[in-house]
């Protein structure tokens, strides 16, 4: 079960770079379609998304810190404040911008979480 919470979170920190990716330096090409923005609003939106970026950036860097933390305590504390930040972010942006961020974002890090608490 720990392997796979373990590839549960690195899909999770995966996602969250795509995330990063496409809120920062990809928002005016990829970002732009993913995100459903139409070109007139990219120059005024780009600033605020990458600053959402930077927060999902945190949030893969935090749980790579977990991962990686060469005490397993210390790390699964990071794993599991990580997800359930992820979990929470998930929720919170399915009910005020798309429920497809609960599926994409959500799912996933409840998923993970679930397995490392059974692990």
């Amino acid at each position: 079960m720990l392997l796979i919470a373990t590839t549960l979170t690195a899909l999770v920190i995966a996602i969250h770079v795509y995330i990063v990716l496409i809120e920062t330096v990809l928002f005016r090409t990829r970002g732009r379609k993913v995100f459903g923005i139409k070109e007139g609003q990219v120059d005024a939106l780009a600033p605020l998304m990458s600053n959402q970026g930077c927060y999902n950036g945190f949030l893969a860097a935090m749980l790579g810190v977990g991962l990686l933390h060469p005490d397993p305590v210390v790390g699964r504390a990071f794993v599991v404040f990580g997800l359930v930040c992820v979990a929470i972010a998930g929720v919170w942006g399915a009910a005020t911008v798309s429920r497809r961020i609960l599926f994409v974002q959500t799912v996933p890090a409840g998923l993970a979480l679930i397995a490392l608490l059974f692990a």
